[in-house]
């Protein structure tokens, strides 16, 4: 094999790569936005019972349900903020995916239409 024929099978390697990277980006696109819309809705709900006026009857009158439900609370708190963080960066970091993959599928198309007028490639014979 020779190195002509490893950089091509390297380089096709690589646009599969890219290529089935584009294809799950609409998948991680979506859960970016489950965490956006659901981790803050988490919260909400959270906030709300907390305030509400019977919660702190509840944490007097059953004590150890009362218990259960703080730390379940609390819990649920904490992994919605850290769920709404890490959806917000992995937002950002597949708009920047995008952003580098448009441009390299531009840069591909102008060295190919570069290299094929260069070579005559695209004229019939």
């Amino acid at each position: 094999m020779s190195d002509n024929d490893s950089r091509n099978g390297v380089l096709e390697i690589i646009e599969s790569f890219v290529d089935k990277i584009q294809q799950i980006r609409m998948l991680l696109v979506g859960i970016s936005i489950s965490a956006l819309i659901l981790a803050p809705f988490a919260i909400g709900m959270s906030a709300y019972l907390i305030t509400h006026e019977q919660f702190y009857f509840i944490l007097d009158e059953y004590d150890e349900f009362g218990t259960f439900l703080s730390a379940l609370l609390a819990t649920v708190i904490v992994i919605s903020i850290v769920w709404l963080m890490l959806g917000m960066r992995q937002y950002i970091m597949l708009k920047s995916w995008n952003e580098r993959y448009a441009k390299y599928i531009k840069r591909k198309e102008e060295i190919d239409e570069k290299i094929s007028s260069q070579f005559k490639l695209d004229e019939d014979d």
